[in-house]
């Protein structure tokens, strides 16, 4: 058995089924199913059971994939630390970005990281910042980009910047010159509480800032009037701007998406209310040179 043999089982397992699987792997549907049939006769027990088209695990098959990420996980690791042993800064990452954030962020940080490592092969992923730990945990990305919390006990961080949550209303909103100066404030703060009966534009369950709003009207003791929700973090900017309902963005996204003077902004909370904005990875894992290296860009950027 070689490491081929473990990418294969787990094509399948991801694909559960044999043309998409050796589709994926660049060889043909009869190749795979030979090989596949070959390993189970040799281990004496399947892997799969058949449903119709569909290769679903076995017991046997949830262990052996659950084995096999891991040693190609460490594989990929050992082969990362031995590029950087020789200093040939060669190799390959797999970054990933929440949509929103990776639309601005890639197109400045992306060809700095090249003119200084264009041995390194770059795989950009992007995807609901709810799907991003579980991208680290299962190998699919090295290296994520995300706003905390983090829930996993098995992810690891570095924090890059503190952002500030901000709320957002149309220049013509009857409440857009109802903000105070406070201490601390960026922007003129605003008593959330003046909000009870606005009509909110708020982000899906899933999304970070999302969680930090909710918990923010928890510490307020009051539902908060939901007239929509989206995860396309810039709709809800623009449905803002043209009076649909208020909003709450971080001050970040803003920059890259504020629609000149028909904003107005508030901080919010108590102060104000912030989120930390961090690079992620498997705890214990190899993070080679040129993903510390991409990491200070980001910082470097924000």
């Amino acid at each position: 058995m070689d490491f081929k043999d473990l990418s294969y089982v787990l094509a399948i397992a991801k694909y559960q089924n044999i043309t998409k699987a050796a589709e994926s792997l660049y060889i043909t549907q009869p190749t795979l199913t030979k090989f596949l049939q070959g390993l189970e006769r040799d281990l004496g027990q399947k892997l799969f059971k058949r449903l119709g088209n569909r290769y679903v695990l076995t017991y046997a098959g949830e262990r052996y994939t659950a084995k096999a990420g891991e040693i190609l996980n460490l594989k990929k690791e050992l082969d990362l630390e031995m590029g950087d042993i020789i200093r040939n800064n060669a190799g390959s990452l797999k970054i990933a970005f929440p949509t929103m954030r990776g639309t601005y962020m890639l197109p400045c940080t992306l060809p700095i990281f090249n003119s200084l490592y264009p041995n390194v092969k770059l795989d950009i992923l992007e995807a609901h910042s709810s799907q991003l730990e579980g991208m680290l945990q299962n190998g699919d990305a090295d290296l994520a980009f995300f706003n905390l919390p983090v829930k996993s006990p098995n992810i690891d961080y570095e924090i890059i910047s503190h952002e500030e949550v901000v709320l957002v209303l149309s220049s013509s909103h009857p409440l857009a010159h109802a903000g105070i100066r406070r201490e601390n404030c960026r922007y003129p703060w605003m008593d959330l509480n003046q909000m009870k009966n606005e009509p909110l534009i708020m982000q899906i369950p899933g999304q970070r800032t999302r969680q930090t709003v909710d918990t923010l009207f928890k510490n307020y003791d009051f539902e908060p009037n939901i007239k929509l929700q989206t995860s396309n973090i810039s709709a809800e900017v623009e449905l803002a701007a043209r009076g649909y309902g208020a909003c709450f963005v971080t001050e970040t996204h803003l920059k890259h998406l504020s629609p000149g003077k028909k904003l107005a902004c508030f901080s919010v909370g108590n102060p104000c209310t912030t989120v930390d904005f961090v690079a992620a990875y498997r705890k214990g894992s190899y993070l080679p040179y040129h993903a510390k290296e991409y990491i200070k860009i980001v910082k470097d950027f924000t």
